[in-house]
C-alpha cells in the first residue's frame, strides 16, 4: 500500500513513517523545503500550493500537521500559528484531493481530544458530545472543517481526535521522564481532574485499524477507555519508574505561569473512545497502568 504523509517529521509522524516502512508499505512525504529524495514532494500550505505528483498511486493520505500546543505561551501570534499550521495544510490537501481524477481511498487527519473543552465532568464525553467554547475547542472546529472538501468529494475521511501520546521516546512522557527520574514529578492542582492519554502502541494500531476498516469514517476519540485522574497518572508513573512523587504544582501557580494553557492540565477532560470500542477496536493499554507500561517498554 502507498501512503502520503504530511507532518511526517514530528514525533508522531516519524513513528508512523517507521512503522509503515517496517510493514513493507511505500511511504512518500510532503516537505516545505527543497526535496532531497525521490520520496519527497514540495508544498506550501500557506499559499495553497502542492506538487500534485505526490498523489500518484497513493492509497492513503495522512495529515498530521500542526505546531506543538504546549511548546510556547499562547500569545496572539502563537494562537494564529496554532490555527494556521493546522487549517492551512488541511485545506490545501483536501482541496487538491478533491480535484484529482484518481482519488485515494482514505484521507486521515489529526485532530485533538480538546474538542470537548476542559470541563467535561460526568458522564464522559464520546464523539457525539457538543464541542467546548474555549480557544482550543474553537480551533479544532476549524481544523476538522478543513477536511470537508475530501468528504464532499466522496473520499472516505477519518478524523482522529488524539489525546497526549505516551512513549518513552517523545511526547508527554518523553518530556516528563527526566524530572520524574530525578524525583521531581508532581501532581497538578488537586489531582482529581481526568487526563486523557493513549500509548504510542495503540495510537499506531488505531491508525492501522482505520486504514484497514472500510466502514470507519468520521471522528474517533483516541484515548484510553478507562479515564485516569492526574493523581492516578502521577502515582502510577512514580511507581513504574521506582521514584517518589513528593511534590504538587498548585493550580494558582500553573495559571499564573501558563495562562489559559494551564486549563489543558487542570481541567477535567473526561473523555472515552466510544466509537472505537463500539466498532471493535481492542486496546492493548486500556487503563493508565497498562498504557504507561507499554509506553515505557516501547
Amino acid at each position: 500500500m502507498k501512503y502520503l504523509l504530511a507532518g511526517a517529521s514530528g514525533f508522531l509522524g516519524t513513528a508512523l513513517r517507521v512503522r509503515l516502512a517496517e510493514q513493507g508499505d511505500q511511504v512518500v512525504r510532503l516537505v516545505r523545503s527543497e526535496p532531497v529524495a525521490a520520496t519527497e514532494f514540495r508544498w506550501h500550505p500557506a499559499a495553497g500550493t502542492i506538487d500534485e505528483r505526490a498523489f500518484a498511486g497513493v492509497d492513503v493520505v495522512i495529515n498530521l500537521c500542526g505546531v506543538g500546543i504546549a511548546d510556547w505561551p499562547w500569545t496572539p501570534a502563537r494562537r494564529r500559528l496554532l490555527k494556521s499550521s493546522r487549517v492551512d495544510p488541511g485545506r490545501t490537501l483536501t482541496e487538491s484531493l478533491a480535484r484529482l481524477e484518481d482519488k485515494p481511498r482514505l484521507y486521515l487527519q489529526a485532530s485533538g481530544i480538546s474538542a470537548y473543552g476542559t470541563e467535561v465532568g460526568d458522564p464522559a464525553a464520546t464523539e457525539d458530545h457538543p464541542p467546548g467554547t474555549d480557544f482550543l475547542s474553537r480551533l479544532i472546529i476549524d481544523w476538522e472543517a478543513a477536511a470537508q472538501p475530501a468528504t464532499q468529494a466522496g473520499i472516505r475521511t477519518v478524523i482522529i481526535r488524539t489525546s497526549p501520546v505516551l512513549s518513552r521516546s517523545g511526547g508527554l512522557l518523553g518530556l516528563a521522564k527526566i524530572p520524574w527520574l530525578l524525583g521531581l514529578g508532581a501532581k497538578l492542582g488537586d489531582g482529581r481532574q481526568r487526563t486523557p492519554v493513549i500509548s504510542l502502541t495503540d495510537y499506531l494500531r488505531a491508525i492501522q485499524w482505520a486504514v484497514d476498516n472500510p466502514d470507519a469514517r468520521g471522528a474517533y476519540n483516541l484515548t484510553i477507555p478507562t479515564p485516569a485522574s492526574n493523581t492516578e497518572f502521577s502515582d502510577t508513573l512514580a511507581e513504574l519508574l521506582r521514584r517518589p512523587r513528593l511534590i504538587a504544582a498548585p493550580a494558582p501557580v500553573l495559571r499564573r505561569v501558563l495562562g489559559e494553557m494551564a486549563e489543558q492540565l487542570l481541567g477535567d477532560m473526561n473523555v472515552r473512545p466510544g466509537r472505537l470500542l463500539a466498532e471493535g477496536f481492542e486496546f492493548r493499554g486500556d487503563d493508565i497502568r497498562s498504557a504507561l507500561r507499554l509506553a515505557l517498554d516501547d
